[in-house]
């Protein structure tokens, strides 16, 4: 009886595990420190153009002089859009002489927030959600279709045309709007695999699809049509007796 006992506890360790996610592992030091390489080091220049120099006085004004350091964030931003939407070593050190602060203190906000790119990225930036919202109503489809009609490439890659780069993302906030993926600054929503192979289209060609919702329906609103304030509103003290009206 023990013998039985001890095959029906001795179950293999593969069948008590399974994979919770499909994005390859990356070590500590390809997210959060800088190596040189020969298109992402101190010597390569960068300072803001004319215009984002404006942009960037604009911005500091905004702070007091001494926290204007909390203009890092939008500062940071504005240089990854001029660098061709990522952010490099010369970048950061560009920000930290305009607000006068240690590089080291701009490194740390570069490599905390995700929305700074830290390599290179195509010229369409596509981040797909798949957070549980977007899950439960397909990313999972919306994720492999994208990947496949841009060549069999997975998420973190860019196209050999150098067109697009994807990743994998967490919540854009867009929700009851899900699935959804965002290139660049606009949202695509309502997604299907044939409406998202329609948007991959539209770009490689050089156009650009309309954003928001992807079906029939207006912006959020009831898949099912207008179900309330459907009827003309009534005004201020409309229903009141006449000595409060």
């Amino acid at each position: 009886m023990a013998s039985a006992l001890t095959r029906r506890l001795c179950v293999r360790p593969s069948l008590l595990t399974r994979s919770l996610t499909s994005s390859a592992p990356r070590s500590s030091d390809a997210l959060f420190v800088h190596r040189d390489s020969p298109y992402n080091n101190p010597k390569i220049p960068f300072e803001f153009n004319v215009e984002n120099k404006k942009r960037a006085q604009e911005i500091i004004s905004h702070y007091p002089p001494q926290y204007k350091k909390a203009a890092t964030i939008p500062l940071l931003d504005l240089g990854q859009r001029q660098n061709k939407g990522w952010t490099s070593i010369s970048v950061m050190n560009h920000v930290a002489e305009v607000l006068e602060m240690p590089p080291m203190r701009v490194y740390e906000v570069a490599t905390f927030y995700t929305m700074f790119n830290r390599e290179p990225i195509g010229e369409h930036f596509v981040q797909v959600c798949t957070t549980t919202p977007c899950m439960l109503r397909g990313s999972t489809e919306i994720l492999e279709t994208t990947c496949k009609h841009l060549g069999g490439i997975k998420p973190g890659e860019t196209t050999k045309d150098g067109k697009f780069t994807v990743v994998e993302v967490e919540c854009q906030g867009a929700c009851s709007n899900a699935p959804m993926l965002v290139v660049g600054d606009d949202f695509y929503e309502d997604l299907t695999p044939e409406s998202t192979v329609k948007i991959l289209d539209a770009f490689a060609k050089g156009q650009k699809p309309k954003p928001g919702p992807q079906s029939t329906r207006q912006t959020s609103e009831n898949s099912a049509g207008l179900t309330a304030l459907s009827t003309k509103p009534y005004g201020p003290g409309e229903f009141c007796q006449p000595e409060f009206q």
